[in-house]
This record gives C-alpha cells, sequence and structure tokens, in this order.
C-alpha cells in the first residue's frame, strides 16, 4: 500500500510543480491569459472535455482489442489497466513504465505477451503520428522552407536505418534470449497476433490521432487565429511528427512539444502565449486529469493470482 500511495502522490506532486513552476509560462499567467480568451467558457470546457473522453475512449477500445487476444478482456477492465497504468508510468522516461504497470494486472505466465502487445500498441500509434506528420511536415517545408541543413538530416536518417536494418539482422540470425523468451518465440507470436485486430488497432490509432490534433486547432480557433483546418494541421502534424521521435520524461512532455510548437507556429506568426496555452491546456485534458482518475485504480490494485488472472 506504500508503494501505491507513493506513485500517487509522487504523480501529484509533479503535476503541481511543473503548473506551478513552468519557466515557460507561469501558472497565474496561464489562467489569467485563457480566462481572458474565454477557454474556460461552459460550451468551451464542455466540448474540449467531450474530445478528451472520445480520445481515451478510442485509446481504451484499442487495449481492450488487441490484449483480449491474450485474455479476453472486458472494457471496464481495460479502462482501469489504461487509466492506472498512464498514472504508474507518468514520472518514466517515454511513459516505459507503462509496459510493466499494465502487466502487473495479469498472471506471471501471461506478462511477457502482455508487454509485447503494449508495444504493439505503442507502435501503431506511432505509425498514425509518422504517417501524418511525414505528410505534415513535407508540406511545412515547402510552404515555409525552414532553414535545415538537408546534407546533416539526410546523413542522420541514413544511419538511423541503417542502424535498425543491422540490429533487426543481427537479432534474427541470433539465438538471443531474455528470461526464456526467445528471439523465435517473439518472432511467433508476432506472425500468430490476429491480423484483424492489428487493423482494428491501426483505425484506433488513425481516429485518436484525428481527435486530439482537431482539439489542438479547436484551441486555436478559441484563442481567435484564423486558420484554415488544413493549414493548421501542417504545422500541428509537423510538432506530433518531430516531438515523438525526441525522448523526454513524460512529465516534461508538454515542455518537449511547447518549445517544438513555438517554433513551428512562429512562422505562421502566431502569439507565442497562444501556443504555450494551447499545449498546457491539451496536456492537463490529455494526460493530468485521465490521471487523476488512474490514481484510484492506482490506490485499489492487488496483484492477480499466478494461476488465475482476475
Amino acid at each position: 500500500m506504500l508503494i501505491k500511495i507513493s506513485i500517487v502522490v509522487g504523480a501529484f506532486y509533479f503535476i503541481y510543480n511543473k503548473l506551478t513552476n513552468n519557466t515557460e509560462l507561469s501558472f497565474s499567467e496561464f489562467i489569467a491569459f485563457s480566462t481572458k480568451n474565454e477557454v474556460f467558457a461552459k460550451k468551451n470546457i464542455i466540448f474540449l472535455l467531450l474530445l478528451s473522453l472520445f480520445n481515451w475512449f478510442f485509446e481504451i477500445l484499442k487495449w481492450k482489442t488487441l490484449v483480449s487476444f491474450i485474455k479476453k478482456t472486458s472494457f471496464k477492465t481495460a479502462l482501469k489497466q489504461s487509466l492506472g497504468s498512464l498514472t504508474a508510468s507518468l514520472l518514466t522516461p517515454n511513459r516505459i513504465g507503462e509496459y510493466g504497470a499494465k502487466a502487473m494486472y495479469y498472471s506471471v505466465h501471461l506478462r511477457k505477451r502482455v508487454v509485447l502487445v503494449n508495444l504493439f500498441s505503442n507502435m501503431l500509434q506511432m505509425c498514425a503520428t509518422t504517417l501524418f506528420g511525414a505528410i505534415g511536415f513535407s508540406l511545412f517545408i515547402l510552404n515555409y522552407n525552414p532553414d535545415i541543413n538537408y546534407v546533416k538530416l539526410s546523413k542522420f536518417i541514413l544511419i538511423v536505418l541503417s542502424s535498425l536494418i543491422l540490429l533487426g539482422f543481427v537479432i534474427s540470425k541470433s539465438r538471443f534470449i531474455i528470461k526464456d523468451f526467445s528471439v523465435k518465440k517473439i518472432r511467433q507470436f508476432i506472425l500468430e497476433f490476429p491480423k484483424n485486430k492489428l487493423v482494428l488497432g491501426l483505425l484506433f490509432s488513425i481516429l485518436r490521432y484525428a481527435i486530439f490534433s482537431f482539439q489542438f486547432y479547436f484551441l486555436l480557433h478559441i484563442f481567435k487565429i484564423e486558420f484554415s483546418y488544413a493549414h493548421a494541421m501542417i504545422i500541428i502534424s509537423s510538432m506530433y511528427f518531430i516531438a515523438s521521435s525526441i525522448p523526454s520524461i513524460f512529465i516534461f512532455d508538454v515542455v518537449v512539444k511547447g518549445s517544438i510548437a513555438v517554433y513551428l507556429f512562429s512562422f505562421a506568426g502566431v502569439n507565442e502565449l497562444i501556443i504555450l496555452s494551447s499545449i498546457t491546456i491539451m496536456w492537463l485534458l490529455n494526460f493530468v486529469v485521465p490521471s487523476l482518475f488512474g490514481s484510484y485504480y492506482v490506490i485499489s490494485f492487488s496483484l492477480p493470482n499466478n494461476k488465475v488472472q482476475v
């Protein structure tokens, strides 16, 4: 119980610390600016919360769909696992703690496969981000012609791709084993995973992407930035594309996205305060609020029976 309380208290402390000690945007300045622009008007809050609700609805539905290959899971159970693991992973780099947190909900003999399923889930979301981000960033370069060293960028991409290909080749030819979980077993698990579940998972990832990117666009609209949806999406998709490739402590994810967004939107002449406020609101709605609900599931968590999962 002490460990569970420590996780929740630690998460709450870091959320509070981030809000009150943000060097880029003070909390009082954020509240005053948002209030002035009627962000907290009843109709705006309801619509923004509704978008966040659908965002997490599809994330939970994706997890339910994918993990059901291992163990039939209800939506309520998937919700508990998704929100509980969000809170538990709040302080870990790139939400890496989510893998262990979700696995803890299952019996020991299922945990390695649960970790792989969670990897699939995150990779599918990354696919959606990369697909739309690559298109958006290409259009961003064509429209704004930013100062980019294309030679260095090409070399970097070539090195990364070569490293990934080499790593994949070495692993595929080796007999590498992680605690009795060999590469051969991993390959077999991947091949056996139902393709229809992966397709559904990708569909839910795309729906999530469409929802939270539109939510960002709606916030720009509230702040009276008159962009067309297509124009705004070029920058928004570029922002998520770049931010997703930068490792960061999850609690500082808002700082990373904020810095990238300020830079990208500066090409369109958007006020820095508007972008930082929008990023903060997105972070509060889509991560802080769900993690507060998730704290209940962290406190009420109990290890499953090693023989029969509950």
